[in-house]
């Protein structure tokens, strides 16, 4: 004898209940309470200093553009960087004395990578016998603005690099190291040397560099540039003003419609370098202001842009890089690399081995002046991201289990979908 089946009316509700479960996955801007409410690569947050207090899915993670259009000489790419990637908000002291200082990050530098981020700055500095990175002054590192060994974050790197072999990462040295061959020691270390890009295949006078096609083949995927002059003869290692274009950093880097150089680089409109970083930060970071800061990005971008005689930023430095109201510095990433590499206003309209100009519909219009206002609510492809949360002093849970739990909960609402009919049918 069959069992009896549900009364339809329960069957019914069952399913209604089943189908509320299962997150709507909003886009950039959709409003939320949880990060199971965004869609991939969104988080769910606010942004007071914006006067955006309800929250709404907020960019987290980058499209590599390398993922889409493949092959270009490595100075036609543009990507994201992170100020003092290891003054990570909520990192313990490691000396036995409570910290003095400037916090510039808020995730550790394993998660700035999977989230996207090709570029790392780090303030190096001999301290304990060793090298440590710190956010300290005059040149001189201490027990309360010390973090940890350098080499620690430097086999991070080479961790990600090994689990990530079509993947470059690109390092910026504030170099307060003296003991002899220091640098070299550190990144001999941390096995970093199997990746080292060599100073002798560095153009200069501003030739291309190779291909990232050609620079994986090679297995050169560590670029390291210090700003020690003298590590170029000593330890090997690039004189950063030599190789690239650099525009002021703190707060005269982020002053409206203006960008001036950094006294030690070249005009920014000059040829003599094919490599242009861009700052934008404040010389204070404040955490909560970040989102607002991140924001208004899209106008530095342009007046760099033009004060660099209309040569995009090739590495875009900021603080607390996952802050904004929107899109963040993502857009603005993807904008640049869009109308760059393919002629379309973001990179994931972009198509592999397709003509400039050939764009996919992405929701977002295609074809338009870089001077126009940034694509903050574009939808993207979620199916290029890849990384995750870890906000350390504001966790979101749960958003990892949404896409198991989201078909587990349509499967079973089409089991009870089938079992009403048959209730009906009977």
């Amino acid at each position: 004898m069959a069992p009896p089946l549900l009364p339809s009316s329960v069957l019914f509700l069952l399913h209604i209940a089943l189908l509320l479960l299962v997150p709507c996955s909003a886009q950039v801007g959709g409003s939320c309470s949880s990060a199971r409410d965004c869609g991939t690569g969104l988080y769910c947050g606010s942004c007071p200093a914006a006067g955006r207090t309800k929250p709404s899915c907020i960019r987290n993670l980058a499209i590599q553009p390398t993922s889409i259009v493949k092959g270009l000489p490595f100075n036609r790419y543009s990507w994201l960087v992170t100020h003092n990637s290891f003054s990570i908000l909520g990192e313990p002291s490691r000396t036995g004395v409570e910290r003095v200082t400037f916090y510039n990050q808020e995730d550790s530098v394993t998660n700035q990578l999977r989230n996207g981020v090709r570029g790392l700055m780090l303030d190096m500095y001999d301290f304990n016998d060793d090298v440590w990175l710190c956010h300290s002054l005059q040149g001189q590192c201490y027990n309360f603005t010390a973090f940890v060994p350098a080499v620690e974050t430097l086999k991070e790197v080479e961790a990600f690099l090994s689990e990530n072999p079509s993947e470059i990462v690109t390092i910026f040295i504030e170099d307060y190291v003296r003991s002899p061959m220091g640098l070299s020691k550190v990144f001999t270390a941390a096995d970093l040397m199997k990746y080292w890009y060599p100073i002798s295949e560095m153009p200069t006078n501003g030739k291309d560099w190779p291909s990232v096609t050609d620079m994986v083949a090679k297995n050169h995927r560590v670029l390291v540039f210090t700003s020690d002059a003298s590590k170029e003869a000593s330890e090997g290692i690039a004189y950063q003003w030599s190789y690239l274009l650099e525009n002021e950093s703190g707060d005269p880097g982020i002053v409206p419609g203006s960008c001036p150089n950094r006294k030690e680089s070249q005009p920014l409109n000059s040829r003599s370098a094919s490599l242009f970083l861009q700052n934008y930060f404040p010389t204070m970071p404040v955490q909560n202001e970040a989102c607002k800061e991140n924001s208004a990005l899209p106008q530095m971008a342009q007046a760099c842009y033009a004060a660099a005689g209309n040569r995009i930023p090739n590495f875009i430095a900021v603080n607390f890089y996952m802050r904004s109201d929107g899109g963040g510095v993502f857009d603005v990433q993807d904008r640049i690399n869009g109308l760059t590499l393919c002629g379309c206003n973001t990179i994931a309209a972009c198509q592999a081995g397709a003509p400039m100009g050939a764009c996919k519909d992405t929701g977002a219009p295609n074809q338009t002046p870089w001077s126009s206002s940034s694509s903050s609510t574009s939808s993207v492809n979620g199916n290029v991201y890849s990384g995750t949360i870890e906000f350390k002093t504001h966790p979101t849970a749960g958003a990892s289990n949404t896409s198991t739990w989201s078909s587990f909960a349509l499967l079973l609402s089409l089991l009870l979908t089938v079992k009403l009919f048959a209730s009906f049918m009977h």
